[in-house]
């Protein structure tokens, strides 16, 4: 009876509350949904693997004018290939020799195993710098040269561009640079980025602009990294030549990780990284450069195993990493290391001869720089320089990803 009564008296006092019910669990229901879905994307976040880019590994690519041989190059480990170099005539860029074609198709082929590779040319060089300046000087005359660009690039269905302007506002190698020139490196890398976006519809595919540039204070004093770099992917810092045969009266590190106290320039790979951050380029646009070749001085007193001494140029003398594991070391040259710069050098005391070079162990610790201080990766000079591919392994490895302190992957961001 009482069961009775309440149903009647629920009925009797709230005829529609089933159905009230029922449309309260639904929007219950529905405002749990849309509660849960607001908090996916921080559950995601917490829970899934942080997006990782890939460090850039970037070879440049040297023939010489000569064919490229098949196997020569292999891709599977880089992310770039930089052909070295096209050049500018009468203001507009033009190839460098007449194996260029087949080069750059035999470059392109190796994306059959490595769809990420990217191949770009680069033009102009320490001996093919003098065309910058002109074609540069006018926005008529910059045109003149993009439009060039555009069509080469889409000739040989590349990439993009690498400039390799040695230097701009100062003398190079050709001795023709101008005041303007700080102004206009800055204008030529705008409007050839405006171009390249322009062309970014039609081809369904971004085209990269970088560029090589010198890892001194008057490279900076004579630019205008700080807008430049807005325009490229990456700014390719030629981290080497700090010490040259000729250049300097003395021996020292030609590709120094960090500043050796004793080293009278006071130069390093660390403070030019340093010096082109504080002109305004960020870290993650930063490749570092490093040699696959060593200097070689002759003459040079024993004092100090011949590091920061007298010495003097050693005619048709280079030393190619290839040919320092093979005919250098183990062969009358000792080698020692200066744990101030983390890099080695060898001293042969019979013959008075000074090399500085590069490793695998000076290249693991600079790895290791580049992911520390999280840099957009490494690039090196020349591919050929190391037939054996010692140095680029130890590249590869010493940028592969690594677990950080969260348990997640890590790796340089660009």
């Amino acid at each position: 009876m009482m069961e009775g009564f309440l149903e009647i008296s629920v009925s009797r006092k709230h005829p529609d509350l089933p159905r009230t019910l029922s449309r309260h669990r639904k929007l219950s229901a529905i405002r749990s949904l849309l509660l849960l879905a607001s908090m996916m994307p921080f559950v995601l976040a917490r829970s899934a693997p942080c997006a990782v880019v890939k460090p850039v590994v970037a070879a440049y690519v040297f023939t010489d004018g000569k064919p490229l041989a098949p196997g020569q190059v292999d891709g599977r480990k880089l992310t770039r290939v930089n052909y070295a170099f096209a050049n500018i005539e009468q203001g507009r860029i033009v190839e460098g020799s007449a194996a260029d074609a087949g080069n750059l198709a035999a470059l392109n082929a190796l994306k059959r195993d490595n769809p990420q590779l990217t191949v770009l040319v680069s033009v102009g060089g320490w001996l093919w710098s003098g065309g910058f300046s002109d074609m540069a000087l006018t926005k008529e005359s910059r045109a003149t040269f993009i439009d060039s660009v555009a069509s080469f690039v889409t000739r040989y269905d590349l990439d993009g561009l690498d400039i390799d302007w040695e230097f701009p506002g100062m003398e190079g190698s050709t001795k023709r640079f101008r005041p303007e020139d700080k102004q206009n490196y800055t204008l030529l890398v705008k409007e050839l980025r405006a171009r390249f976006d322009s062309m970014k519809l039609p081809t369904h595919r971004r085209l990269y602009i970088t560029v090589a540039t010198g890892a001194t204070s008057d490279f900076l004093e004579h630019t205008e990294m700080g807008e430049v770099q807005k325009y490229v992917d990456t700014v390719n810092l030629m981290a080497y030549d700090y010490y040259e045969p000729g250049d300097q009266k003395i021996t020292g590190n030609h590709a120094p990780l960090f500043v050796n106290l004793a080293d009278p320039r006071g130069i390093s790979a660390d403070r030019s990284v340093r010096e082109y951050e504080q002109a305004g380029v960020p870290a993650e646009k930063l490749v570092l450069g490093v040699p696959f070749y060593g200097h070689v001085w002759g003459q040079v007193p024993p004092t100090n195993n011949g590091l920061f001494q007298p010495g003097e140029r050693v005619p048709n003398a280079f030393a190619n990493y290839g040919a320092v594991a093979s005919t250098m070391l183990g062969h009358g040259y000792t080698r020692y290391w200066d744990a101030a710069a983390s890099v080695p050098y060898l001293y042969n005391a019979e013959k008075k001869i000074f090399v500085s070079y590069e490793d695998p162990e000076s290249l693991g610790l600079k790895c290791k720089y580049v992911l520390d201080h999280h840099l957009a990766g490494m690039m090196f000079w020349d591919y050929e320089s190391d037939p054996s591919g010692t140095l680029l392994n130890t590249i590869d490895a010493g940028l592969q990803f690594s677990q950080d302190a969260h348990g997640g992957e890590r790796a340089s961001r660009r």
